[in-house]
């Protein structure tokens, strides 16, 4: 399928399913699952996701259809940007890139001019003296002057500029202060139609495509697709049609860091998300913790369900061929202690705590296995490594597929996860918690407030301070002197047996089939709800 519109619903199937996600599918681990997972159960799934590549792009997931969607952004930048700046820089050039071309013009013009003195100082040095030459060289000159005065005038111009431009880049003047606090005044929730137009570009994307396909239930991953979803759905109700709206909340959007500079950012999200949570009909989240969150701050009428990204049975047991050996891409032995640590790479995430530790950790390796080993914030850890003389034993590696992350993990001996103090943090049981556990790892997590209470309540592994390096080393010291000890824990019947996703995909079919009461069921024959989505895809770890 090559354009936006829909093509004819499938037959026999529950009814249509729509999800949105605001990314390109590809290293979301949840919503590919989601997808797959709702299209085996006999719904008519198309996931729309962000293009990347300015094209649309398609492909099949398990029984779902993938479709990446173009998107321009012309709306993300302030409209400051395209104005000049009289009050700041009243000389200033344009923002139109005007003030480059300027200079550059000015420099032009200077060499023309000292190439030209030199053609008159070779003529003179060949005898043609003469009082054309000499006043073609007083000429020159005050051509020269004028063209100093000029890059001084253009250099002035390009300064305002500049100042001007660094003064608005945070949106934190007074005026800028004044300019947002008015809008929250004046409009409430409304308001980010003012803080953040750039919300408006994933409806202008989105909203036509989810129209033509004119689904039963729409499923809106997070906060910016929340929006989409919603007016989708008032749309569907002016013509007539009833649309269910599901909103997946991944995040606790108060709680997490802001995505870009701009001071507008969190305030203009958290207004857009008020104003349109309350047309959801169904909200799911991915901890109990959020769950409470998101109930009282949006006065939910319902407690949110809970659906846990967990990995699928196949996925836990290494359904295909061809699985790396985390040792071996080390090039360490099987007796060698190896911590690892699967998932983004970034400051708050806490991995430089890995690092330092192995200074007091003379036979530990770490692995990381990232999305971008080569990302600058990785980059600097393996600078810290060979500063602390440890580089030999810190191994950046890729991601695998995902139906190969949990066995791929399991050749390591712990399973670290010592992420900062952050909001969000604190109220979740990560993929990668459970991807640990599927692998049967000895856990090591810093003490966030869910994760170390079901450390703590299952025994699986230790708990240490977040962002202290000794209270690290001592707990790793411990887990590692008698790792048996926590690996018995998985062996409790029914632990890992409720962190599948197959447990997750029923719980979702509930809710689904709650919104819709007057669709079939469920079929009661062919493969089991929830099973792994298409191997070919990569997802994150």
């Amino acid at each position: 399928m090559t354009d936006g519109a829909a093509g004819p619903a499938a037959p026999a199937t529950r009814g249509r399913v729509v999800m949105l996600v605001d990314n390109g599918v590809e290293g979301d681990s949840r919503v590919q699952k989601t997808a797959a997972s709702a299209a085996e159960a006999g719904w008519d799934v198309v996931l729309l996701g962000r293009s990347a590549t300015g094209k649309v792009q398609t492909w099949q997931l398990g029984g779902a259809e993938v479709r990446l969607l173009p998107m321009t952004t012309s709306l993300a930048r302030p409209p400051h940007e395209f104005r000049r700046h009289w009050v700041r820089g009243p000389l200033a050039y344009p923002p139109t890139g005007i003030a480059a071309r300027r200079e550059q013009e000015v420099r032009a013009r200077r060499a023309d001019l000292e190439a030209r003195l030199g053609a008159l100082s070779q003529a003179r040095g060949e005898g043609r003296s003469s009082a054309g030459l000499t006043l073609s060289r007083q000429l020159l000159r005050g051509e020269l002057l004028a063209t100093k005065v000029s890059r001084r005038w253009v250099s002035l111009r390009r300064r305002q500029l500049s100042r001007a431009q660094e003064a608005r880049k945070g949106l934190a003047t007074p005026v800028d202060q004044l300019y947002t606090r008015f809008w929250q005044t004046v409009a409430g929730d409304r308001a980010w139609r003012r803080l953040d137009p750039a919300l408006w570009d994933f409806e202008l994307a989105y909203g036509p495509v989810v129209d033509k396909l004119r689904p039963d239930l729409i499923h809106a991953n997070d906060f910016r697709m929340l929006g989409v979803g919603a007016r989708a759905k008032l749309r569907a109700a002016a013509k007539g049609r009833r649309v269910a709206l599901v909103w997946d909340a991944h995040e606790f959007l108060p709680g997490i860091r802001r995505w870009n500079d701009s001071p507008r950012w969190l305030p203009a999200n958290t207004a857009h998300e008020r104003e349109y949570a309350p047309y959801a009909d169904a909200v799911l989240t991915v901890s109990d913790g959020l769950a409470d969150l998101l109930r009282e701050r949006h006065r939910l009428p319902e407690q949110p369900t809970v659906v846990l990204n967990t990995p699928s049975s196949a996925d836990a047991a290494g359904a295909g061929d061809g699985v790396p050996d985390i040792r071996e891409l080390c090039g360490i032995g099987p007796d060698v202690p190896l911590l690892v640590y699967s998932g983004a790479a970034a400051e708050q995430r806490g991995l430089g705590i890995m690092v330092e530790a192995l200074t007091e950790l003379p036979d530990a390796h770490v692995a990381l296995v990232v999305p971008r080993p080569a990302a600058p914030y990785v980059k600097g850890l393996v600078v810290r490594a060979g500063e602390l003389g440890v580089a030999g034993r810190v191994h950046v590696l890729s991601y695998v597929p995902h139906h190969q992350v949990v066995p791929f993990l399991s050749g390591a001996s712990v399973g670290v996860i010592p992420i900062h103090h952050w909001p969000n943090h604190e109220i979740a049981l990560i993929t990668k918690f459970f991807e640990y556990s599927h692998a049967r790892l000895p856990l090591v997590v810093s003490d966030v407030r869910t994760m170390a209470e079901t450390v703590r309540s299952t025994g699986q592994g230790e708990v240490f301070r977040a962002e202290d390096v000794g209270d690290f080393v001592r707990v790793v010291r411990g887990v590692l002197a008698d790792p048996g000890r926590y690996r018995e824990v998985y062996e409790r019947p029914g632990l890992l047996e409720s962190w599948t996703w197959e447990a997750q995909a029923r719980v979702l079919d509930g809710v689904y089939s709650r919104l819709l009461p007057d669709h079939p069921p469920a079929p009661t024959h062919g493969p089991a709800v929830g099973s792994a989505p298409d191997p070919s895809r990569q997802v994150g770890v």
